[in-house]
């Protein structure tokens, strides 16, 4: 991406299949959401990758890690992607953050075929979006404060079973996120978050100032939106109900939070199936 930053691309599933470009949200990792994309991995061409200073990436720069430096490394990865594997149409898959990163992208869309985003944090200016920088500054201070190192990977799933934040999740999840979240230490003293506290928080302060620029009007793919359900207290942000944009597919699942990929695998794949069946140009 730049002098000190390397993302890493990987390829699964079918080569024949629809070309699909996925990544994750904020603090997590792709591999993260194995039990949603391995379910696509026999019909699909699966192009996953982390966010810079998250996942199979080395850190970097904090002053660097921003929305606006997101987004470009968003253009250059989709460049990449067909340089190494060949150019054909993509769908792009992206869940929160990278969400609102595909939105931003002054490509509009241009380079996909069509796009389905998971509950991406977007809000306008008015009463909801109070609420909404209040979440962010709590969510934020809340993160500066999470632990940040732990003895074993098993420390930080004892932990995860204590916090609601993924009580819904499918059966062993607490497991992959320790694998997918931490690193071994650079001192050798037990393990690490992949993506620091400080970038995580970051980063949740940024959507602050760029959830209210998203304009889907000026899209130039067919968008769906799936959001988590807006009757259930919120574990990360307020979910918002986008039905009233007449410009975007909008729909919610039932009975998810903010993590519905990792809470209903089978029936985000199965949305994202008819969604490209009625949509993708392949």
């Amino acid at each position: 991406m730049d002098g000190d930053t390397v993302i890493s691309l990987r390829r699964h599933g079918n080569p024949a299949g629809p070309r699909l470009v996925l990544c994750h949200g904020n603090g997590l990792a792709i591999d993260l959401y194995y039990p949603f994309w391995s379910l696509l991995a026999d019909d699909f061409d699966l192009v996953v990758y982390d966010m810079r200073n998250h996942g199979w990436n080395t850190v970097g720069n904090q002053e660097k890690h921003n929305i606006p430096t997101l987004v470009q490394d968003h253009d250059s990865i989709l460049s990449a992607v067909d340089r190494f594997y060949g150019k054909k149409p993509k769908i792009g898959v992206f869940h929160s953050v990278s969400s609102l990163v595909t939105l931003l992208s002054p490509a509009r869309g241009g380079d996909f075929s069509a796009c389905i985003l998971f509950d991406p944090p977007l809000c306008k200016a008015g009463d909801s979006y109070e609420k909404f920088d209040a979440a962010v500054t709590r969510t934020a201070a809340l993160t500066r404060r999470r632990t940040d190192r732990f003895r074993t990977r098993e420390e930080l799933v004892d932990l995860l079973g204590f916090l609601p934040i993924f009580q819904r999740a499918v059966p062993g999840i607490s497991d992959l996120v320790a694998r997918t979240t931490l690193r071994k230490s650079a001192d050798g003293q037990g393990y690490e978050l992949r993506c620091p506290r400080e970038y995580e928080a970051q980063i949740i302060e940024y959507a602050r100032t760029f959830a209210v620029l998203v304009d889907f009007e000026t899209f130039r793919c067919p968008i769906k939106v799936l959001g988590a359900d807006p009757t259930l207290p919120y574990s990360y942000l307020p979910t918002l109900d986008l039905s009233d944009v007449l410009s975007v597919d909008y729909d919610f699942l039932p009975e998810t939070t903010h993590f519905l990929q990792l809470e209903q695998p089978e029936q985000c794949a199965a949305v994202l199936r008819e969604f490209v069946e009625l949509n993708a140009r392949t």
